[in-house]
Formats: C-alpha cells, sequence, structure tokens
C-alpha cells in the first residue's frame, strides 16, 4: 500500500474477494454458492438458483448481442479508439440504459467558471481535475461519463446494458481498467455511489484461447486510486493481466473452470457488461446504476463515446 502526493491511498496487489461466476453458464451440478464479502465484514449470500439464472442471462446477452460491422481500412485492428454503448432489451421493458452523457465523467483540467463578488454572473474561471483522474483521454472534450443502469430485478429481467470495446481484436492484453464514481473517501468495496460488485460491470473477454472475466470488486484491482469523487480501477501488473476464465467449447483452453489465471491469446471481443439491478443480489449496495470513465486497455484511455439515450 502507497499513498499519492494527495495523502489518497493507492493499493497494489489488493486480496483477492470471493467471487460469483455471473458470466457463463454451466449447468444445475456445476454451480457453486459463493460469498462476496461487504465492505464491513458482513457477507453477501446468493443462492444457488438466482446465480445460475443471472449466469443464463449474461451468457445469452453475449451471444444475442451482435458485434459491429467495423471497416478495417479505416477502423485497424488493435487502435482502440472508440466504446459504444447499447441496450441489450429484447423485451422491451425499458428498464436499462447505456449511453454517454456530457457533464458526468470524471473531470481532468475541467473549466470552472467562478462567480463574480455579487454572485450576479461569472467573474472569472479556473480548472479542476479530481484526484483519481490526474490523467484523462485528451479528445474528451465535454466531460463525458459513461452512464450503465439496470432497473428492478437482476435475474427475472432479460435485458442488461452493455458498452463494446471497438478496435481491440487481434491484441494482447496486459491491462484494463476504467474510472467509477463512487467517494473517495470510500474504496470501491464501499456501499456509496455507483454500484461496483463482483459481477458488475464486468469485462468478458473472448480470446483465441478462451473466456475471462473480471469484475469490478472480483478480482481486486491490482490498483486503485482514490480521488475527490471518483475512484481508478486498474487491473494488470507490468507482466500480468488475471481474469477469471471459462473454457464454453473444446476448442478453447483452461486449466479449470471458474479459476483465475493469467488472460492468454489473442483478443476477439471485449464487453462491458451490466447486469446487476436494484436487489441484493449484487452487494453491497441496492443502486443499479454506474458512471464510467476513461476505459482503459493497455494503457489507452477513451473517455467519450456516442449519447444514445433514449
Amino acid at each position: 500500500m502507497n499513498r499519492n502526493t494527495n495523502g489518497k491511498i493507492h493499493f497494489r496487489g489488493g486480496k483477492l474477494m470471493s467471487w460469483r461466476a455471473s458470466a457463463l453458464v454451466v449447468s444445475t451440478a456445476a454451480v457453486l454458492l459463493l460469498f462476496t464479502i461487504g465492505p464491513y465484514g458482513q457477507a453477501q449470500t446468493t443462492s444457488s438458483s438466482a446465480l445460475q439464472a443471472e449466469i443464463q442471462l449474461s451468457y445469452a446477452v453475449l451471444n444475442l448481442l451482435p458485434e459491429p460491422i467495423i471497416d478495417p481500412t479505416t477502423h485497424p485492428p488493435g487502435n482502440f479508439t472508440n466504446v459504444i454503448p447499447k441496450e441489450f432489451d429484447p423485451g422491451k421493458t425499458n428498464l436499462v440504459q447505456a449511453t454517454w452523457l456530457s457533464g458526468i465523467g470524471c473531470p481532468t483540467n475541467a473549466t470552472i467558471a467562478t462567480p463574480n463578488t455579487d454572485f450576479t454572473g461569472v467573474g472569472g474561471f479556473g480548472t479542476f481535475t479530481d484526484a483519481a483522474c490526474l490523467t484523462g483521454d485528451p479528445n474528451d472534450q465535454r466531460n463525458q461519463g459513461l452512464l450503465l443502469a439496470k432497473t428492478g430485478p437482476t435475474t427475472t429481467n432479460f435485458a442488461s446494458a452493455t458498452a463494446e470495446l471497438i478496435n481491440v481484436k487481434r491484441i494482447t492484453l496486459t491491462d484494463l481498467g476504467y474510472d467509477i464514481r463512487k467517494p473517495g473517501t470510500d474504496t470501491s468495496f464501499g456501499p456509496l455511489g455507483s454500484h461496483c460488485g463482483a459481477g458488475a460491470p464486468r469485462f468478458n473477454v473472448t480470446t483465441t484461447t478462451g473466456f475471462f472475466f473480471i469484475g469490478c470488486s472480483s478480482p481486486a484491482p491490482d490498483s486503485e486510486m482514490l480521488g475527490d469523487g471518483w475512484i481508478r480501477l486498474r487491473w494488470g501488473t507490468p507482466a500480468t493481466l488475471m481474469g477469471f476464465c471459462f473454457a464454453p467449447s473444446p476448442t478453447l483452453t483452461c486449466p479449470a473452470n471458474f479459476s483465475l489465471v493469467p488472460v492468454t491469446g489473442a483478443v476477439q471481443r471485449i464487453v462491458i457488461i451490466f447486469d446487476e439491478a436494484q436487489d441484493a443480489f449484487g452487494g453491497p449496495d441496492l443502486f443499479g446504476a454506474a458512471i464510467l470513465d476513461n476505459i482503459d486497455v493497455n494503457g489507452t484511455r477513451v473517455g467519450r463515446g456516442p449519447v444514445s439515450a433514449n
């Protein structure tokens, strides 16, 4: 544990939290009852039937959500530049939302307007930077943030908020991450602010060798920078990015399903999934929404994208 220049705690190599296999389909006999430990030592429990339902939902989303059509001549593979939000809502429930919005992102050298002496207008201008995002996306001119929300129940509503990472095919992953809007006086395991559960928001990573997932609180981030209203989470050391693996077909390899292993192979697809809603399933909160920024792939940050809110 180290402290940065702002006196905030910087964690590295944090303790691995107990996890839930919320991104995979398995048989009833293979479903394990697991626990996510809350920030105050309280255990969040889930039933095996509820766990299996979320697993089935997540797998269905991945298989039914079409990959975007990308022109390799204008968007060469390996040049990560975009994060495209999309609601998976085949039943048209209008209970999920995924969109970039201006004014809700983590501010990096953002312009602020100071009032004049009698508060009748603008007296001058200054800048503001949250301590969690001293660096950001240089192309983000509107302080955008990625809103992901799911309202109502987790497992009984066949819907999810998603965000597709563009131009990541064929790369070798060394690190992943994002900034999440939560009180900087807390940690990512705290109950305040954006939802940060073991299963959401999570990276679902498909490679040539297997399927891997990395949840907001499981595995624990390798680094956690606490700011004022934001927390920067990063997974991956200079040598290795770890994820929970699963081999859904004989052509893919995994030493043991649901084991925490290095992410290997060339990337085929990376999707952020948000499918933990307002019930107690996700813990440690009942919020059902998260605001992210500066989606990070191998050190390249993307902090803006299309406004698709309906």
